[in-house]
């Protein structure tokens, strides 16, 4: 898989998901908890390391890291 980066647009604690923004895809990408991998949660403007599967609901961000500069 191909690593993508983006960032954080929407991000609710209460239910454990949020979506990032990419260039690569036209539509926000899908972001669970369960797929993070360096931290617990994720606060909106994070920058993002991601990987892209496809399910039938659309797209979801797996292999998610925050990228620290």
């Amino acid at each position: 898989m191909t690593k993508l980066r983006g960032v954080v647009k929407k991000w609710l604690y209460e239910h454990g998901f949020g979506f990032i923004e990419t260039k690569e895809s036209r539509k926000d990408v899908f972001c669970h908890s369960r797929d993070i991998r360096n931290c617990y949660d994720l606060d909106r403007g994070d920058l993002v390391e991601f990987e892209i599967e496809k399910t039938e609901k659309g797209p979801r961000a797996v292999n998610v890291k925050i990228v620290y500069n």
